[in-house]
C-alpha cells in the first residue's frame, strides 16, 4: 500500500480531496443536439471517475460564439444548466469534486459556428491550426481556421460579461468551482502574446495591456463566485498554432503575481506533451512558485513517480491526468497499488456514444487488494 504524497489529502479552497491527483480537462464531443447540452451519458461518465482527488471538466463554451469544435457543450443555456447539474448531481453521489472549465476559444473556430462567418479575435490574425468540424454528412473532420475578426472594445466587455454569466450558472448547475481556460491558443492565451495579439489600445501592446483581459475577466468571475473557487489554465511553454511569443515566460509569472494577490484557488499549468516537446526548467518552476504560494496544478504526459517527485519538491501541489483516465476510470486505485493501466481506443476519442466512453470497466476487487492510505 502506498504512502506517496500523490495519494496523500489535499485541499482546494474550501473543499477537502482525498488525494492529489485531478482529472485532466478533456474535449469528448459527445454533448447532445442540437443545443450542445449535456447528457446522462455524459453524468454516467463523469461519476465512473469521481475517486479523483477533482474532475476538471471538458471545455465548456461560454457563449455561442465561444464555440470551435463541434458536439462540445456549452454553459450558456437553460437546457445546459439543467443537463449540467445531472452531472454534478451524479459526481457528488459517487463521493466526487467537480469544477467546470469555461473556454471561449477566439480564432481557434470554424465559420460554420459564426453567422457572419468569422470567428474572433485580439487581432485579425490567422492562427494556422484546424478544428474538428462534423458536417452535413455526420462526419467528423479537421478543418483550417479562418483569419478572424480583431474585438471591438465594447465585444471584450461583452466577452468579460459572458464569463461572468456563465460561473453563475456553473454554481446553478451545482459544480464546486470553475477553471477559466486561459491557455493552449484559446482566446485568454491569445491577448497574452505578441504572437496573436498586436493590438495598440489598452489591451495590446506591453505587458501589462496584454495582461489587463485575463485580469478582467478573473476578477469577475471571482467577484461572482468567490476567488476560492475559481482556478485557471495557463501554458506558457506552448508553442503551437503561432503562439510561439518570445516574451510569454515573463508574462505568465506576472499573471501568477496578480493571481497571488486575487488569492484564486489554483493555478493549472498546461504543458507540452508532445513527444520532443521541451522539458520545464526548474528555474522557472522556482520563480512561478515565488510568485504565486498558492495551489499549482500540472499535466502534462505525468507518471505517478514524476508526479510524485514534484510534489515532495513542494514545486507543485496537485497532478492532473488526462488521457490514463480514458480507459482507467479507477486510475487513482490503479496508481495507488501498481496496477495494469489499460489503452484507450482512439477513434472513439471524440464524438460517439458509449463505446469507448462509459465502457471500460473499473478493475475487479480482487485484482486490487489495498486501498488509497
Amino acid at each position: 500500500m502506498t504512502t506517496a504524497k500523490l495519494f496523500s489529502p489535499g485541499s482546494l479552497g474550501t473543499l477537502s480531496l482525498p488525494n492529489r491527483i485531478v482529472m485532466a480537462p478533456m474535449t469528448r464531443a459527445r454533448s447532445g443536439q442540437p443545443g450542445d447540452i449535456p447528457t446522462a451519458l455524459m453524468a454516467s461518465y463523469y461519476a465512473q471517475r469521481a475517486s479523483a482527488g477533482l474532475i476538471i471538466s471538458e471545455a465548456t463554451q461560454i457563449s455561442p460564439q465561444g464555440k470551435g469544435y463541434s458536439f462540445t457543450p456549452g454553459i450558456h443555456s437553460q437546457a445546459q444548466v439543467d443537463g449540467w447539474r445531472q452531472v454534478t448531481e451524479a459526481v457528488h453521489a459517487a463521493g466526487g469534486r467537480i469544477f467546470l472549465q469555461l473556454w471561449h476559444v477566439g480564432r481557434m473556430s470554424h465559420a460554420s459556428f459564426h453567422p457572419d462567418g468569422l470567428p474572433v479575435a485580439p487581432s485579425a490574425l490567422a492562427p494556422d491550426a484546424q478544428v474538428w468540424v462534423v458536417g452535413d454528412d455526420g462526419v467528423g473532420r479537421m478543418v483550417d481556421c479562418p483569419t478572424p475578426r480583431a474585438l471591438s472594445q465594447s465585444d471584450i466587455k461583452n466577452i468579460i460579461e459572458d464569463f461572468r454569466q456563465a460561473a453563475r450558472r456553473a454554481d446553478l448547475a451545482g459544480f464546486d468551482g470553475v477553471e477559466i481556460h486561459g491557455a493552449n491558443g484559446y482566446l485568454i492565451d491569445q491577448f497574452l502574446r505578441t504572437t496573436s495579439n498586436q493590438r495598440s489600445d489598452e489591451y495590446g501592446g506591453d505587458r501589462h495591456g496584454r495582461l489587463r483581459f485575463l485580469r478582467e475577466v478573473v476578477a469577475a468571475v471571482a467577484n461572482e463566485l468567490g476567488a476560492h473557487r475559481v482556478g485557471i489554465r495557463l501554458a506558457p511553454f506552448i508553442t503551437a498554432r503561432n503562439m510561439d511569443c518570445p516574451d510569454i515566460i515573463p508574462t505568465i509569472l506576472e499573471a501568477a503575481a496578480y493571481l497571488q494577490q486575487q488569492k484564486i484557488a489554483y493555478l493549472h499549468l498546461s504543458e507540452a506533451d508532445w513527444d520532443d516537446a521541451p522539458q520545464i526548467p526548474d528555474s522557472f518552476r522556482q520563480a512561478l512558485r515565488a510568485a504565486y504560494t498558492g495551489t499549482i496544478m500540472v499535466a502534462g504526459r505525468y507518471t505517478a513517480e514524476r508526479g510524485n517527485a514534484l510534489l515532495e519538491q513542494g514545486l507543485v501541489d496537485l497532478i492532473a491526468f488526462g488521457r490514463p483516465f480514458i480507459a482507467n476510470p479507477d486510475l487513482p486505485r490503479r496508481l495507488a497499488n501498481n496496477l495494469p493501466l489499460a489503452d484507450f481506443e482512439s477513434s472513439t476519442l471524440f464524438g460517439g456514444d458509449a463505446h469507448g466512453y462509459t465502457d471500460y470497466p473499473a478493475l475487479a476487487d480482487t485484482a486490487a487488494p489495498h486501498t488509497l492510505s
